[in-house]
């Protein structure tokens, strides 16, 4: 789908409804009437509801990817890659609700190949916190017990702020993101001695 205002409104509305009512019970005639544009005539902007809700995921993953390699670009210090790549994926988490929400909800509802290919983007993720990890380990500044899931345990503090995070709510996004780099340090055992 390109970049034009009208598909940027059709991914909005889908992103919207896909969230509020489920992907399976969503219709196109759903996302039409959203943007104004009867169900059938959708096909002149999008292939089918299903490559809306792999783009949609696929654009999230490779945000965050593209956020990682940056925060981490930033500084050789692992203990400083970790909390860099921390606070990203917090501050994703907490401007783009929706889209956490529909990609972690709604991968059940992708279909071949999309599904591997998230799949593969979601591991690239994953894979790169781990590195992170490992690397801090070898440095001798984190000690854990697995790799893997000490990543899995960083990760899923992100996810989780897509759920509660509230731009009015009694803890701004700054705070949060502070607190939950402190929190992926501790999860990765910086500083605990030998």
């Amino acid at each position: 789908m390109s970049g034009s205002p009208r598909s940027d409104d059709i991914r909005a509305a889908a992103l919207d409804l896909f969230t509020r009512q489920g992907y399976e019970a969503t219709t196109m005639a759903d996302i039409g009437a959203a943007v104004g544009i009867r169900g059938p005539s959708l096909y002149k902007h999008v292939a089918s509801k299903q490559d809306l809700l792999a783009g949609l995921i696929t654009r999230a993953m490779n945000d965050l990817l593209a956020l990682h390699r940056a925060a981490v670009a930033t500084t050789a210090d692992p203990v400083e890659r970790l909390r860099r790549a921390t606070e990203a994926h917090v501050r994703y988490h907490a401007r783009h609700r929706k889209e956490a929400f529909v990609g972690t909800r709604e991968l059940r509802s992708l279909q071949e190949p999309h599904r591997s290919d998230v799949l593969a983007l979601r591991a690239a993720y994953e894979s790169g916190f781990r590195e992170l990890v490992n690397a801090g380990v070898e440095a001798g500044r984190f000690r854990v017990a697995s790799a893997r899931l000490t990543s899995y345990a960083i990760l899923d503090l992100g996810m989780g702020v897509a759920v509660w995070f509230r731009e009015d709510g009694e803890i701004g996004e700054d705070a949060v993101v502070w607190e939950y780099g402190e929190l992926a340090l501790r999860i990765a055992g910086a500083g605990l001695p030998d």
